[in-house]
């Protein structure tokens, strides 16, 4: 049998003095994409992973087809009501991406659906394809809508008129938001400059041979733009916004020549969010505490000064956001790590609520883009519970399934459990884990597990549904999430003791984790496999690096492992920007945590778990060299024959392949190399099911 022998990545030295220090970067050559040496690099690693793992090829085929069963491959979303019409996106057997679809409110149920954009029409011939904004009109004769066809992120705007089909010939580049006025004609778009940062505002007439007109840019580097409407759609919002700071500007959306007005004067550090009922804004605002408050304003004098409060700031609740409607306010809060529903009590009607039962679950605002309304939309779901929308009358507090994915197959929900539990981190904070197992898996450290985490930008860690996972659970995994610092599922503290200065939290939060499922039986060493992606590839990385010994194997997709050297290029997209989150290694003190924990910079000769790496050749977000440079330096340094394997996916971006089939048959992929390397699956031959 011939043996896989693996590349070997040409080294030319690259130094950089800084603090005092020298370092080197063997591999810096892979950053130049243009090269042939460099495509020829990622492709042999890729035919070398092919080779390495051709022996799972049934397994992989057998698990996407056990998945694809679970899928109904024909469906439709839950219609939400916009302007008159119902909205829907459907997908079909066969086709990969969605089609959207709208049917005027009243039709009856034999009246066809208008296709509005066929997402696979845009496609075809195209290796890759991503839909960005969506923005219908308010006479709803012209449809606003941007497509990515490389994984870039970088997005072209169209407009198209519905009544006749035509598309308009004028197209706009590297545009990112995109919102109408009411006139239906004037469009107002945000561009984004060298560094993908939303730098200006245009606005422009659809349909006219009038050039865009720019009106506004923003010369901080730190800040992006966004454009959109209110939910009442009496007014335009223009926010720029920082990592930590924000600034609304605002215009009403039937004068859309008028000039922008100043809400509220930036302040270092002060983040806001409005939105607008009657003849006030609504301000959800962190000037008195991180966990935010929510105050009103008249709109016609809403400067800081006549803010009066609503809900006061608590520092055992984040307030994450605060929808206006016509005769109600929906209150979005997180609470003990979980998300809740409840409206704002105006003193003529009690607050009702939309109460949850389960241990750990998510639930998020969804579709609702009517004002004059009584219904609050939103989805939930858990480790347990498929995907469902739910609409919560703001009047009675009743809350109604409208729509529940369904999970083909025999699904049985009663057949399996998920937990919140806690792990005590070295400082003895409590680090909330959630955890899902078939009912008859055991709990006494035989059982394989998953662990995944992320632990960045205070983005809680979504508790989510995901039928793939039931090929694990079915063949005896636990599947557990770790809700570390650097996230915000304990409020915005929670995300303040995870980045910067105190960034290590975060990796040693995850370790304790893995410790705690570890000694009370959940899993053991040897049957641990981890995962994370983009800055939870960070999180693997550092993790590898600090405990090699702790895991099985380590799943690492478009991980941002080369943190020194990335955030040293005020060129690439999201640089400037993140020094907010990361902090800016020219900064003597920056530069000594990131360099505390940097996977790239940290890496030693010893045993290293086995590796799987994922990343895309066109990532804008974390740039393929990353995941590339760390393979070429991790293959001269690793002492055991654990497989480190790299997989580059030459046409797509951050997200992967955007297909759902592709998408499918790379989870079949990765689940397969967690079956092989927790000893379920060898010579493509599952070894164990349940």
């Amino acid at each position: 049998m011939n043996v896989p022998i693996p590349p070997v990545a040409r080294t030319i030295p690259r130094t950089t003095e800084l603090h005092g220090e020298t370092l080197v970067d063997n591999y810096f050559w892979l950053r130049e994409k243009e090269n042939p040496e460099v495509r020829a690099y990622l492709e042999a690693e890729n035919a070398y992973a092919d080779a390495v793992t051709a022996p799972l090829a049934p397994l992989v085929a057998s698990l996407y087809d056990e998945m694809l069963a679970r899928i109904e491959e024909d469906d439709t979303s839950a219609p939400y009501l916009f302007r008159g019409y119902l909205h829907r996106t459907r997908t079909q057997k066969g086709r990969q991406y969605p089609i959207h679809e709208r049917r005027h409110e009243g039709a009856s149920d034999e009246t066809p659906w208008e296709v509005t954009l066929d997402v696979n029409a845009l496609a075809k011939g195209k290796a890759f394809m991503s839909l960005g904004a969506y923005a219908m009109s308010d006479d709803g004769k012209r449809l606003a809508y941007s497509t990515d066809d490389n994984g870039f992120r970088q997005y072209r705007l169209h407009v198209k008129d519905l009544v006749t089909g035509e598309v308009w010939k004028s197209t706009f580049e590297k545009t990112i938001s995109v919102a109408w006025a009411a006139d239906s004609r004037t469009l107002f778009f945000t561009e984004e400059d060298h560094a993908k940062r939303a730098a200006k505002l245009y606005r422009v007439e659809a349909f006219t041979d009038e050039a865009p007109e720019l009106l506004f840019e923003e010369p901080d580097e730190r800040f992006n733009l966004e454009i959109f409407r209110s939910r009442s759609g009496a007014f335009l919002f223009l926010v720029t916004a920082s990592h930590t700071t924000t600034e609304f500007h605002v215009v009403e959306a039937e004068t859309p020549r008028a000039p922008f007005r100043m809400l509220a004067g930036r302040l270092q550090d002060h983040e806001y969010e409005v939105d607008h009922q009657g003849g006030r804004f609504l301000i959800r605002t962190n000037d008195r505490g991180r966990n935010f408050r929510l105050v009103e304003a008249p709109v016609a004098t809403p400067g800081m000064a006549l803010w009066r409060e609503l809900v006061p700031h608590r520092e055992d609740v984040m307030l994450e956001g605060a929808l206006a409607f016509e005769h109600a306010v929906v209150l979005c809060e997180r609470a003990g790590g979980l998300p809740q529903f409840r409206t704002l009590t105006d003193g003529n009607r009690p607050a009702v609520s939309a109460a949850f039962d389960e241990p750990t679950y998510t639930a998020f605002p969804q579709d609702n883009r009517e004002y004059a309304t009584t219904r609050f939309r939103y989805s939930y779901q858990s480790l347990v519970t498929p995907p469902s929308v739910f609409e919560l009358d703001l009047t009675t507090g009743a809350s109604a399934l409208v729509k529940q994915t369904r999970v083909k197959g025999g699904f049985d929900r009663s057949a399996y459990v998920s937990e919140w539990i806690f792990a005590t981190a070295k400082d003895g904070v409590r680090i909330p884990i959630s955890v899902v197992r078939r009912r008859d898996t055991p709990v006494d450290g035989s059982a394989p597990m998953h662990l995944l985490g992320y632990g960045s930008y205070g983005y809680p860690y979504p508790v989510t549904f995901l039928s793939p996972r039931l090929s694990l659970l079915d063949r005896g995994f636990v599947i557990a999430l770790a809700h570390i610092r650097g996230g915000g599922e304990m409020g915005k503290p929670w995300h303040d003791a995870g980045r910067m200065g105190t960034k290590r939290n975060t990796f040693t939060d995850f370790i304790a984790c893995a410790e705690h499922l570890i000694a009370k039986g959940w899993t053991s060493s040897e049957r641990l496999v981890i995962e994370g992606g983009s800055a939870g590839g960070l999180l693997m990385g550092a993790v590898t690096n600090l405990r090699p010994d702790l895991v099985k194997a380590v799943i690492a997709k478009v991980p941002f492992v080369d943190v020194i050297n990335s955030m040293l290029d005020e060129d690439l997209p999201l640089t400037v920007a993140e020094f907010e989150e990361w902090g800016n290694p020219k900064v003597r003190e920056h530069y000594a945590v990131m360099r505390s924990y940097c996977p790239y910079s940290n890496m030693e000769a010893k045993a290293y778990p086995a590796i799987l790496l994922r990343n895309s050749f066109n990532d804008s977000q974390v740039m393929y060299w990353e995941a590339a440079k760390y393979a070429a330096k991790l293959r001269t340094l690793k002492t055991n024959e654990a497989p480190l394997l790299l997989r580059t996916l030459m046409e797509a971006g951050h997200g992967g392949a955007s297909g759902r089939y592709d998408a499918l048959r790379e989870t079949a992929s990765d689940y397969a190399f967690i079956l092989w390397q927790t000893g379920l699956a060898e010579r493509g031959e599952e070894t164990h099911s349940k």
